[in-house]
């Protein structure tokens, strides 16, 4: 059986370390000698102690990122959704893993601060993803993108949470119900129309009665569609 890589290592060192002294009083070098190697290894993989904590933030929503770059105007709630699972996911895959992070930002101020400030990255750029989707630069739909965003956050960190307490056997299935309530608050999609594309109509007031008026009215929406 292979040896862990030198990230695992100091990984399950750490929180081992964590675990059994607590966070505070857990040094880097620490560490480092409990995975067995040295300290400029330790900061190859990790910036800081409290980088060992935290799943690669970044590159998970680069993953959201390109998931929701794939959709078009119509199917961008599915993008949504799938990126929420996505998320998800990431954290079942770690296992107890996840679960130690959990009991440790819930006991450290400094870390639960942080993982509150991560959750905050991911509310952003969906509320920036729901604001393009929506394609309304209004204040109130602004204020409505938010909303969105924070109810899609919302719902996966109420599953998570779930799991995280082992309150739930199947996480996925309640990701699932929990998006398809959020998305039923969410507004149905309008197809996008370019220049020319669809129908004007213009209301004003006549002294002609309407049949009088139709034929002009089609010949001027015929003339504008040439």
């Amino acid at each position: 059986m292979s040896k862990p890589d030198a990230r695992t290592r100091l990984t399950e060192a750490a929180f081992a370390l964590f675990d059994e002294h607590g966070y505070e009083q857990t040094t880097v070098d620490e560490i480092a000698e409990r995975a067995g190697v040295g300290r400029t290894t330790f900061f190859r993989h990790y910036g800081s102690k409290e980088a060992v904590i935290f799943p690669d933030h970044d590159r998970l929503l680069d993953q959201i990122r390109d998931r929701l770059a794939t959709s078009s105007h119509s199917t961008a709630l599915v993008a949504v959704s799938d990126a929420v699972r996505l998320v998800l996911m990431h954290y079942i895959e770690e296992g107890s893993l996840a679960r130690q992070r959990y009991a440790l930002t819930s006991k450290v101020p400094l870390l639960r601060d942080r993982e509150i400030a991560s959750v905050a990255r991911y509310q952003r750029l969906f509320r920036e993803f729901i604001a393009e989707w929506m394609g309304d630069p209004t204040q109130a739909a602004s204020l409505r993108a938010e909303l969105m965003a924070a109810a899609v956050v919302a719902a996966h960190n109420h599953v998570l949470r779930r799991w995280l307490r082992d309150e739930t056997g199947d996480p996925v299935a309640e990701i699932e119900a929990a998006m398809s309530e959020v998305l039923t608050m969410f507004p149905a999609a309008q197809p996008r129309s370019g220049p020319g594309d669809g129908t004007t109509v213009i209301a004003f007031r006549s002294g002609q009665d309407l049949d009088a008026l139709l034929p002009a009215l089609r010949r001027a929406m015929a003339e504008g569609a040439q």
